[in-house]
């Protein structure tokens, strides 16, 4: 069995709204909104890439908060373990892939084309402030 890739995600909330973000073409589940993150490197601490992942795809430096919620899911293609952590933007977000970002309500989380994998921490923001 092969081991699982590791991603971390941001839950960044802003006047209750949370940023997504969706993925290019040619990627892993191309077209899905997501928390916005990626893949951590082997030996790299989990909110060092998370800060790494958030700069790289949003142009903006972050503050990476507690682990809020982690899964692990078996896609067709491979399986990942997703660390979702709390994180605070330090300026405006700005895409630097040309991918989509909206900030979303909770009520409307649902209603996105969401990986398999993030439908669990979706419940969660959806019951109401999460500590």
């Amino acid at each position: 069995m092969t081991m699982p890739v590791v991603v971390l995600a941001a839950v960044i909330e802003r006047d209750g709204h949370f940023l997504m973000t969706r993925r290019l073409e040619g990627t892993h589940l191309a077209g899905k909104w997501e928390f916005p993150g990626g893949k951590c490197e082997p030996g790299e601490a989990h909110d060092a890439c998370l800060a790494r992942e958030l700069y790289e795809e949003l142009g903006v430096r972050s503050e990476i908060g507690d682990e809020i919620f982690t899964v692990e899911h078996a896609y067709p293609e491979r399986t990942v373990r997703l660390h979702f952590h709390r994180a605070t933007l330090l300026a405006e977000p700005s895409p630097q892939q040309d991918q989509e970002m909206r900030w979303v309500a909770p009520g409307e989380l649902r209603s996105l084309d969401l990986p398999e994998a993030d439908q669990g921490v979706v419940d969660l923001l959806c019951r109401g402030p999460v500590s």
